[in-house]
């Protein structure tokens, strides 16, 4: 697949790119369009996911350490007021830190991979209050991936 003929600029879209492919495919792809180019529309596309009734008073940080080609990517959400906002390398204390490789990242945050499945198989790895980990998850809208 050529980088012109990929496309991400919906929800759905990355969903498709994602469907059936093999971490090298997804890899592959996610090069072709620039791995920080993917990860900026993939956080976009999360704050646009994100539901305020479900996390209704709450505020957190939090933070995502996703590893693509030998480098760490650090992102992190704050959610606070109803909203959620995202930044590259942001630095606040973060409440839970999830890592995992961007495929992985990928599947997850479009429900196509289990978070407490990936958790037990290594996949995922935590880093602070573990069960708000479980917690935030129901923050976004897990169909958004199409």
């Amino acid at each position: 697949m050529e980088a012109s003929e990929i496309a991400i600029n919906n929800p759905k879209e990355l969903g498709e790119l994602l469907e059936g492919r093999t971490d090298d495919e997804i890899m592959e792809v996610s090069k072709a369009i620039g791995i920080e180019a993917v990860l900026e529309k993939t956080f976009d596309g999360m704050c646009q996911a994100f539901q305020a009734d479900k996390a209704a008073g709450q505020a957190a940080v939090i933070g995502w350490d996703i590893s693509a080609e030998g480098q760490s990517y650090k992102w992190q959400l704050e959610v606070a007021d109803g909203k959620c906002a995202a930044e590259k390398n942001g630095s606040k204390d973060a409440r839970v830190t999830l890592a995992l490789a961007l495929p992985d990242f990928l599947r997850l945050i479009t429900g196509k991979l289990n978070g407490q499945q990936a958790f037990f198989s290594g996949q995922l790895k935590l880093t602070g209050d573990m069960m708000f980990a479980v917690t935030q998850e129901a923050w976004f809208d897990k169909t958004w991936g199409g």
